[in-house]
């Protein structure tokens, strides 16, 4: 089979995955320490999902469950344009479905224009734009840029949800 071609297959994230979790998300984010609506995760630490293709792997999901809602704490993809983000964020929704969970969600930041078209066209919607929250972000965790992608202030938190059919 061509490895181009052959399937990306999503499982689990292994205790044995948990360096190369931490290094990603430290390269990707600054450290793995991941800040939200004022939460600390330590995202390397969290339940997480790992893509990957003929072993290789292809990209990292982390969530939280508590109270009935799945938080997606970091998604990162390696390659993109190959659906590695989709297939870890559909499997996420299944396993939440199968937790019991009414409500999937994430916050991102006001310059991640890319992440506003990634989630919208999987069916996620904009509820709440937490004005100047980056202030408050940075007293925890002080490796948040001040200027993010294409030089754009880092100064809100976007919150999107996505409510979920118990089947």
């Amino acid at each position: 089979m061509d490895p181009l071609t052959a399937e990306i297959l999503i499982r689990p994230l292994r205790e044995r995955d948990r360096r190369w979790a931490r290094g990603l998300l430290t390269d990707r984010w600054g450290s793995d320490v991941i800040v939200s609506r004022g939460h600390i995760h330590q995202a390397s630490a969290l339940p997480g999902l790992v893509a990957e293709r003929n072993a290789k792997r292809l990209g990292l999901l982390t969530y939280s469950i508590r109270a009935h809602a799945c938080e997606v704490v970091s998604l990162d993809s390696l390659e993109q344009g190959i659906g590695v983000g989709g297939q870890l964020l559909r499997s996420l929704e299944d396993l939440a479905r199968a937790a019991g969970c009414a409500r999937l969600w994430l916050v991102t930041t006001n310059d991640n224009q890319y992440a506003l078209e990634f989630y919208t066209q999987r069916g996620f919607k904009l509820i709440a734009v937490h004005k100047g929250s980056l202030e408050k972000a940075r007293l925890l965790k002080p490796e948040i840029p001040m200027h993010g992608i294409s030089g754009i202030p880092v100064e809100d938190e976007w919150e999107f949800e996505r409510l979920l059919s118990l089947k």
